[in-house]
């Protein structure tokens, strides 16, 4: 079901508010920045997403892939939220938002959810990784 949540970064400067349904699906990567982080997603559309709070607090760190914006707080340096510009999988822009930095999740709908998982690290998009048991 499609609820509006809000949360941030741990210091509180990084404020997001975000529409989106946990319970249709969360996402894992193996890429090298994803999985040394951990990082647990739920995409959302550019219009589904706003930031409330915190925009000169933000640092962007480009990784490997070029159309990847990692922002993260500068102050405590938690991840909230990413940016993917085009080319990627949609073929449009959208955000990875970290689901651990949500307020009100809950958990019986996170866990009942599937969980897909993306070959970053080989740049198979479109594929899962041959091991996630790790992710």
């Amino acid at each position: 079901m499609l609820k509006t949540y809000v949360g941030g970064c741990h210091c509180g400067a990084i404020r997001i508010e975000v529409f989106v349904d946990i319970s249709a699906g969360t996402g894992k990567c193996n890429c090298s920045i994803c999985s040394k982080s951990r990082l647990w997603t739920v995409e959302a559309k550019p219009e589904s997403f706003r930031l409330i709070a915190g925009d000169a607090d933000l640092s962007d760190y480009r990784g490997n892939n070029p159309v990847a914006h990692h922002f993260f707080c500068k102050h405590c340096g938690v991840r909230p939220f990413q940016r993917v510009d085009m080319p990627n999988m949609s073929g449009a822009p959208y955000y990875n938002i970290n689901i651990a930095c949500l307020e009100g999740i809950d958990v019986e709908e996170l866990i009942e959810g599937p969980v897909v998982f993306y070959d970053g690290r080989n740049n198979n998009w479109g594929s899962s990784p041959a091991e996630t048991r790790h992710l």
